[in-house]
Protein backbone atom coordinates (compact mmCIF):
# COMPACT_ATOMS: atom_id res chain seq x y z
CA UNK A 1 0.00 0.00 0.00
CA UNK A 2 1.20 3.00 -0.98
CA UNK A 3 2.56 5.61 1.65
CA UNK A 4 1.47 8.88 0.65
CA UNK A 5 -1.69 10.13 1.82
CA UNK A 6 -4.05 9.14 -0.98
CA UNK A 7 -7.58 10.94 -1.61
CA UNK A 8 -9.89 8.69 -3.72
CA UNK A 9 -12.83 10.43 -5.41
CA UNK A 10 -16.58 9.22 -6.87
CA UNK A 11 -17.89 11.36 -8.87
CA UNK A 12 -19.89 11.92 -12.18
CA UNK A 13 -18.26 14.66 -12.98
CA UNK A 14 -13.90 13.36 -12.50
CA UNK A 15 -12.85 16.76 -14.99
CA UNK A 16 -13.67 18.88 -11.84
CA UNK A 17 -10.73 17.43 -10.45
CA UNK A 18 -7.62 18.20 -8.77
CA UNK A 19 -9.52 21.77 -9.52
CA UNK A 20 -7.76 24.03 -6.76
CA UNK A 21 -5.80 21.66 -5.42
CA UNK A 22 -3.72 21.71 -8.17
CA UNK A 23 -2.83 25.33 -7.70
CA UNK A 24 -0.55 26.91 -4.87
CA UNK A 25 0.94 24.87 -2.23
CA UNK A 26 -1.41 21.53 -2.15
CA UNK A 27 -0.91 21.31 -6.17
CA UNK A 28 3.17 21.20 -5.65
CA UNK A 29 2.40 19.11 -3.08
CA UNK A 30 0.61 16.86 -5.60
CA UNK A 31 3.38 17.82 -8.31
CA UNK A 32 5.96 16.19 -5.61
CA UNK A 33 4.31 13.10 -4.76
CA UNK A 34 3.55 13.90 -0.70
CA UNK A 35 -0.23 13.13 -1.75
CA UNK A 36 -2.10 11.31 -4.24
CA UNK A 37 -5.24 11.56 -5.71
CA UNK A 38 -7.83 9.63 -7.95
CA UNK A 39 -11.09 9.83 -9.21
CA UNK A 40 -13.58 7.31 -10.21
CA UNK A 41 -16.21 7.83 -12.88
CA UNK A 42 -19.43 6.32 -11.47
CA UNK A 43 -20.50 6.29 -14.84
CA UNK A 44 -18.06 3.56 -15.59
CA UNK A 45 -19.92 1.25 -13.56
CA UNK A 46 -23.47 2.11 -15.54
CA UNK A 47 -24.39 -1.24 -17.65
CA UNK A 48 -26.53 0.33 -20.37
CA UNK A 49 -25.25 2.35 -23.46
CA UNK A 50 -26.50 6.20 -22.01
CA UNK A 51 -24.19 5.31 -18.83
CA UNK A 52 -27.02 5.97 -17.12
CA UNK A 53 -26.75 5.41 -13.03
CA UNK A 54 -30.15 7.07 -11.77
CA UNK A 55 -33.61 7.02 -11.56
CA UNK A 56 -36.68 8.09 -10.31
CA UNK A 57 -37.40 7.96 -6.54
CA UNK A 58 -39.06 5.24 -5.00
CA UNK A 59 -42.83 6.58 -3.49
CA UNK A 60 -42.78 9.81 -6.55
CA UNK A 61 -41.18 13.22 -6.05
CA UNK A 62 -39.45 15.20 -7.84
CA UNK A 63 -35.63 14.92 -9.34
CA UNK A 64 -33.89 11.69 -9.97
CA UNK A 65 -31.94 9.37 -7.01
CA UNK A 66 -28.51 7.46 -7.51
CA UNK A 67 -28.83 4.06 -8.12
CA UNK A 68 -27.49 1.64 -5.06
CA UNK A 69 -26.16 -1.35 -7.48
CA UNK A 70 -24.32 1.22 -9.80
CA UNK A 71 -22.86 3.27 -7.00
CA UNK A 72 -22.03 0.19 -4.85
CA UNK A 73 -20.19 -1.57 -7.81
CA UNK A 74 -18.42 1.63 -7.27
CA UNK A 75 -17.16 1.91 -3.95
CA UNK A 76 -16.55 -1.55 -3.99
CA UNK A 77 -14.29 -0.60 -6.83
CA UNK A 78 -12.49 2.12 -5.07
CA UNK A 79 -12.32 0.27 -1.34
CA UNK A 80 -10.40 -2.97 -3.23
CA UNK A 81 -7.44 -0.10 -3.59
CA UNK A 82 -8.27 1.22 -0.33
CA UNK A 83 -6.47 1.10 3.07
CA UNK A 84 -9.07 -0.51 5.58
CA UNK A 85 -8.66 2.26 8.12
CA UNK A 86 -9.04 5.26 5.27
CA UNK A 87 -13.00 6.93 6.18
CA UNK A 88 -15.61 6.23 3.59
CA UNK A 89 -17.91 9.44 3.00
CA UNK A 90 -20.65 10.33 1.58
CA UNK A 91 -21.03 14.15 0.98
CA UNK A 92 -24.30 14.98 2.30
CA UNK A 93 -25.86 18.34 4.48
CA UNK A 94 -27.58 15.91 6.13
CA UNK A 95 -24.10 14.86 7.71
CA UNK A 96 -22.06 15.64 10.34
CA UNK A 97 -20.47 19.18 10.04
CA UNK A 98 -16.78 18.94 9.41
CA UNK A 99 -14.25 20.86 10.79
CA UNK A 100 -10.54 20.81 12.02
CA UNK A 101 -10.40 17.80 14.26
CA UNK A 102 -12.14 15.49 11.27
CA UNK A 103 -9.44 17.18 8.88
CA UNK A 104 -6.68 15.79 11.33
CA UNK A 105 -8.65 12.39 11.71
CA UNK A 106 -8.03 12.01 7.59
CA UNK A 107 -4.72 12.90 7.41
CA UNK A 108 -3.80 10.27 10.61
CA UNK A 109 -5.80 7.64 8.43
CA UNK A 110 -3.58 7.98 5.52
CA UNK A 111 -6.26 8.47 3.20
CA UNK A 112 -9.99 8.77 2.68
CA UNK A 113 -12.73 7.95 0.29
CA UNK A 114 -15.25 10.67 -0.16
CA UNK A 115 -18.56 9.90 -2.64
CA UNK A 116 -19.48 12.98 -4.47
CA UNK A 117 -23.44 13.21 -4.54
CA UNK A 118 -25.77 14.45 -7.27
CA UNK A 119 -29.49 14.57 -7.76
CA UNK A 120 -31.91 14.42 -5.13
CA UNK A 121 -29.38 11.89 -3.27
CA UNK A 122 -28.41 8.24 -3.47
CA UNK A 123 -29.95 5.38 -2.64
CA UNK A 124 -30.23 5.12 1.35
CA UNK A 125 -29.39 1.05 1.02
CA UNK A 126 -25.82 1.67 -0.15
CA UNK A 127 -25.25 3.69 2.35
CA UNK A 128 -26.34 1.06 5.19
CA UNK A 129 -24.55 -1.85 3.15
CA UNK A 130 -21.12 -0.06 2.73
CA UNK A 131 -21.00 1.21 5.86
CA UNK A 132 -20.88 4.91 4.77
CA UNK A 133 -20.88 7.86 6.98
CA UNK A 134 -22.28 11.53 5.95
CA UNK A 135 -20.16 14.38 6.40
CA UNK A 136 -21.03 17.63 5.41
CA UNK A 137 -19.52 21.55 4.51
CA UNK A 138 -21.99 23.31 6.07
CA UNK A 139 -25.68 24.28 6.51
CA UNK A 140 -26.33 25.01 2.46
CA UNK A 141 -27.12 23.38 -0.55
CA UNK A 142 -24.40 23.12 -3.27
CA UNK A 143 -25.45 21.69 -6.96
CA UNK A 144 -22.83 18.30 -5.91
CA UNK A 145 -20.78 16.96 -3.60
CA UNK A 146 -17.68 17.79 -5.90
CA UNK A 147 -16.73 21.74 -4.68
CA UNK A 148 -17.22 20.37 -1.23
CA UNK A 149 -14.81 17.63 -1.30
CA UNK A 150 -12.01 20.20 -2.61
CA UNK A 151 -12.43 22.45 0.17
CA UNK A 152 -12.56 19.46 2.87
CA UNK A 153 -9.18 17.61 1.29
CA UNK A 154 -7.37 21.14 1.23
CA UNK A 155 -7.98 21.08 4.97
CA UNK A 156 -6.16 18.03 4.97
CA UNK A 157 -3.35 18.02 2.51
CA UNK A 158 -2.25 21.17 4.32
CA UNK A 159 -1.74 19.24 7.34
CA UNK A 160 0.54 16.84 5.76
CA UNK A 161 4.36 16.62 6.16
CA UNK A 162 6.13 19.28 3.39
CA UNK A 163 3.42 20.81 2.07
CA UNK A 164 2.77 24.04 3.94
CA UNK A 165 6.54 24.33 4.70
CA UNK A 166 7.17 25.47 8.19
CA UNK A 167 5.56 23.18 10.38
CA UNK A 168 4.85 25.31 13.39
CA UNK A 169 2.80 27.95 11.21
CA UNK A 170 -0.15 25.08 11.65
CA UNK A 171 -0.07 25.17 15.24
CA UNK A 172 -1.06 28.74 15.47
CA UNK A 173 -4.25 28.70 13.21
CA UNK A 174 -7.87 29.27 14.06
CA UNK A 175 -9.13 26.27 15.60
CA UNK A 176 -5.91 24.13 16.14
CA UNK A 177 -5.74 25.29 19.96
CA UNK A 178 -10.05 25.64 19.83
CA UNK A 179 -9.82 29.25 19.20
CA UNK A 180 -9.85 31.80 16.20
CA UNK A 181 -6.46 33.10 15.26
CA UNK A 182 -5.10 36.33 16.14
CA UNK A 183 -4.86 39.51 14.31
CA UNK A 184 -1.94 39.81 11.77
CA UNK A 185 0.25 43.14 10.71
CA UNK A 186 3.13 43.80 8.60
CA UNK A 187 4.61 46.94 7.24
CA UNK A 188 4.13 49.49 6.73
CA UNK A 189 4.25 50.05 11.08
CA UNK A 190 2.10 53.32 10.08
CA UNK A 191 -0.94 53.35 7.17
CA UNK A 192 -3.44 55.44 7.01
CA UNK A 193 -2.67 56.63 10.52
CA UNK A 194 -3.01 53.13 11.60
CA UNK A 195 -0.27 51.93 13.85
CA UNK A 196 0.94 48.32 14.18
CA UNK A 197 0.20 47.74 18.29
CA UNK A 198 3.57 48.54 20.01
CA UNK A 199 4.02 44.79 21.59
CA UNK A 200 4.23 43.27 18.16
CA UNK A 201 7.23 45.57 17.48
CA UNK A 202 8.77 45.58 21.48
CA UNK A 203 10.84 42.25 21.14
CA UNK A 204 9.14 40.75 24.06
CA UNK A 205 8.36 37.31 22.73
CA UNK A 206 6.91 36.69 26.40
CA UNK A 207 4.36 39.55 26.24
CA UNK A 208 3.60 38.87 22.36
CA UNK A 209 2.83 36.04 22.79
CA UNK A 210 0.60 36.79 25.69
CA UNK A 211 -1.26 39.77 23.78
CA UNK A 212 -1.90 37.03 20.92
CA UNK A 213 -3.59 34.63 23.18
CA UNK A 214 -5.76 37.72 24.61
CA UNK A 215 -6.71 38.34 21.19
CA UNK A 216 -7.54 34.78 20.30
CA UNK A 217 -9.76 34.67 23.51
CA UNK A 218 -11.55 38.00 22.73
CA UNK A 219 -12.07 36.90 19.08
CA UNK A 220 -13.24 33.91 20.05
CA UNK A 221 -15.79 34.86 22.44
CA UNK A 222 -17.53 37.76 20.52
CA UNK A 223 -17.87 35.93 17.06
CA UNK A 224 -17.70 32.33 18.12
CA UNK A 225 -19.80 31.77 21.28
CA UNK A 226 -20.16 27.57 20.59
CA UNK A 227 -16.27 27.61 19.98
CA UNK A 228 -15.97 29.93 23.22
CA UNK A 229 -18.17 27.60 25.62
CA UNK A 230 -16.27 24.50 24.40
CA UNK A 231 -12.66 25.98 24.94
CA UNK A 232 -13.93 27.24 28.70
CA UNK A 233 -15.19 23.63 29.32
CA UNK A 234 -11.67 22.11 28.23
CA UNK A 235 -10.14 24.29 29.91
CA UNK A 236 -12.00 23.65 33.06
CA UNK A 237 -11.84 19.79 33.07
CA UNK A 238 -8.07 20.49 32.27
CA UNK A 239 -8.07 21.70 35.92
CA UNK A 240 -10.05 19.14 37.56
Amino acid sequence: MNPMFTAQLLTLYPDMFPGTLGQSLAGKGLDEGKWALKTLDIRDFSSDKHRSVDDTPAGGGPGMVLRADILGMAIDAARAEAAPQWPLLYLSPRGRRFDQNEAVRWKDAGGVTLICGRFEGVDQRVLEARGVEEISLGDFILSGGEPAAIAMLDAVVRLLPGVMGAAETLHEESFECGLLEYPHYTRPVVWEGREIPEVLTSGHHKKIAEWRRQQSEELTRLRRPDLWSSYVRGKKEAKD
